[in-house]
């Protein structure tokens, strides 16, 4: 027995008794062919991404079931000869599912050969400040940024062809020492 996935649309302006109906007609036929239905999903009418007989919109039903290949063909004849059913898609999922478990299982490998990661330094308590004994020193590594002193911004670059800045405020020069006479 497989797990499979028949995924079909049917005409969007079917009454709700006929597609529980033809819903029903499939699970029966899964388990006159030895197989479990497990899951009926019915998402409603949706927007088709192009049109199918000239119609834009569709009911989309997703039925997961386990069954032979047997029952598969006579589920997939079914869906074909319906006049209700305007487009269907059946999938394996039991090679999906082996995949995946593949790919989990590399991956834990893979995991298992890293090293784990470095720990993180330790938090300073929000009782330490500035002041309090064991607390870094302003401008150490591990010092709150309020007590760091300001970093000095990089220097702009120099255009020597500007006119030097001029100061607004007159500068007053102190009085030189006149010469001793003698």
């Amino acid at each position: 027995m497989r797990i499979y996935e028949e995924l079909f649309i049917v005409k969007h302006d079917a009454p709700e008794e006929d597609i529980d109906a033809f819903v029903s007609q499939l699970e029966g036929t899964i388990t006159a062919s030895g197989g479990k239905l497990e899951k009926t999903d019915k998402w409603g009418v949706r927007k088709l991404a192009y049109k199918v007989d000239k119609r834009a919109e569709g009911f989309y039903v997703l039925l997961v079931f386990t069954s032979t290949a047997e029952g598969v063909k006579e589920v997939e004849r079914k869906l074909r000869v319906s006049d209700l059913v305007l487009k269907w898609l059946t999938v394996r999922m039991d090679e999906k599912l082996k995949w995946l478990e593949k790919r989990k299982a590399a991956r834990a490998k893979r995991a298992a050969r890293k090293p784990p990661p470095a720990a993180p330094p330790p938090a300073m308590p929000p009782s330490a400040g500035p002041g309090a004994p064991g607390a870094a020193a302003p401008g150490a590594p591990g010092a709150p940024a309020s007590t760091a002193p300001a970093a000095p911004m990089p220097a702009a670059p120099v255009d020597e062809t500007a006119a030097p800045a001029v100061d607004a405020a007159p500068v007053e020069k102190a009085a030189a020492p006149e010469p001793a006479a003698e």
